[in-house]
């Protein structure tokens, strides 16, 4: 699944290229809202918390390129990013940090709805580097955080010259995945979490993008002999 999406992905790619008006490409990177996380411990011999915890959301920070085809107001946008997500468990005795490095490949359709004020949505495909949770028996023990590597994101974008400005939310198209974590329950205050744990995370992403190279502009500055 994983490759027949890369591949369908880069297809699209070559083919929109092939009929694109305008092209932009650049670098882009921000802030990122993370919501989600959610554990349930169980009692050993009655001594530790029983209860079912929340995660509190964290600021996380995301870097990465983009790709833009346009054709007329219609828009086609790859992208490809770094991604660090961060909450926090509030355990009883102490605060455990539920940390997710990932590799993002959004592929983004858009039109222009007014001016520099673009709408866009799409699918993304999420690939998980590392996942870790503090406090875990082993302490390299893996956190499951999806069961799919796809998402869905939405937003709106913002064109101001060579910069854009980019709020977006990615909800993870992943179900609940079963796994138990065994928490150090002398340290954090609960023992054993069985099955009914739900690690997906959800963001909220702010980014500030940079054309690199803009079609358009080059064009109008140069006779439309250069596109940088």
């Amino acid at each position: 699944m994983n490759k027949k999406f890369l591949l369908i992905l880069i297809a699209g790619f070559y083919f929109s290229f092939a009929q694109a008006q305008e092209y932009s490409f650049g670098v882009k990177g921000g802030a990122n809202y993370n919501i989600g996380g959610e554990i349930t411990s169980e009692s050993s011999g009655g001594i530790f918390t029983v209860g079912t915890y929340q995660a509190d959301s964290k600021i996380g920070f995301h870097g990465g390129v983009f790709f833009q085809l346009k054709f007329g107001k219609i828009l086609i946008r790859p992208e490809a990013y770094y991604n660090t997500l961060e909450t926090e468990f509030p355990f009883p005795s102490k605060v455990a940090s539920f940390s997710v490095d990932r590799l993002s490949i959004p592929l983004l359709v858009g039109y222009n709805i007014y001016g520099p004020i673009d709408i866009y949505a799409g699918p993304a495909y999420q690939s998980v580097i590392t996942s870790t949770l503090e406090g875990t028996q082993p302490t390299d023990q893996e956190i499951v955080v999806q069961n799919s590597p796809l998402s869905a994101q939405a937003g709106v974008k913002f064109n101001i010259g060579r910069f854009e400005l980019d709020l977006r939310y990615d909800h993870s198209l992943a179900t609940k995945e079963p796994q138990d974590i065994d928490i150090r329950n002398g340290e954090y205050g609960i023992n054993l979490s069985r099955e009914d744990n739900d690690m997906r995370l959800n963001q909220i992403l702010f980014s500030v993008a940079f054309k690199i190279g803009d079609s358009e502009k080059a064009g109008r500055r140069r006779g439309g002999n250069c596109y940088f």
